[in-house]
């Protein structure tokens, strides 16, 4: 009879470690596992948006320091050759009022954030477009780089197509 109470207590003790490793993945998980260094498109857009709002926020504070933190660690020494110089985004002599995000899509060198910045300088207001390239670094979303216009957004869901003329 002790031998038949020694087998029954290895079937549980069997038991009782199979059930804590199928929640570990192992045997039927059907899903491939997903590779570390590769997002969802919906989590590349919402890091993309994180970073540039950031950055806009920062241009609205005059925060050179958060600003140039937004940006990939390669693109610094331009960021800090131009970012206060008279055309940069923190010069003293103007203020932006509003700064907002249009738009986000892919693009061929990372995600493309399109902003309408409103700077005003004086009495004078302007409204331009800057666009933001954001890109994966390492574990890390960063500004890659910066330059004038932006992408059109694109037409809200249920929105009619536009009607292409001959």
């Amino acid at each position: 009879m002790g031998v038949n109470q020694g087998k029954a207590a290895l079937v549980v003790a069997l038991a009782a470690l199979a059930f804590p490793l199928a929640g570990c993945g192992f045997g039927g998980d059907d899903e491939p596992a997903r590779e570390p260094d590769t997002a969802p498109a919906e989590e590349a857009a919402g890091k993309a948006r994180e970073r540039v709002q950031a950055y806009l926020d920062a241009m609205v504070a005059k925060d050179v320091a958060t600003g140039r933190a937004q940006f990939c660690a390669a693109a610094h020494a331009a960021f800090d050759a131009a970012a206060t110089g008279p055309n940069g985004d923190f010069a003293d002599h103007f203020t932006v009022p509003t700064a907002t995000i249009t738009d986000v899509r892919p693009g061929p060198a990372g995600q493309e954030v399109s902003t309408s910045v409103t700077v005003t300088a004086g009495k004078q207001n302007v409204t331009r477009g800057l666009l933001f390239t954001v890109t994966r670094s390492g574990a890390d979303w960063c500004i890659a780089s910066e330059a004038p216009g932006g992408n059109t957004p694109a037409p809200a869901s249920g929105s009619p197509a536009p009607a292409i003329t001959p």
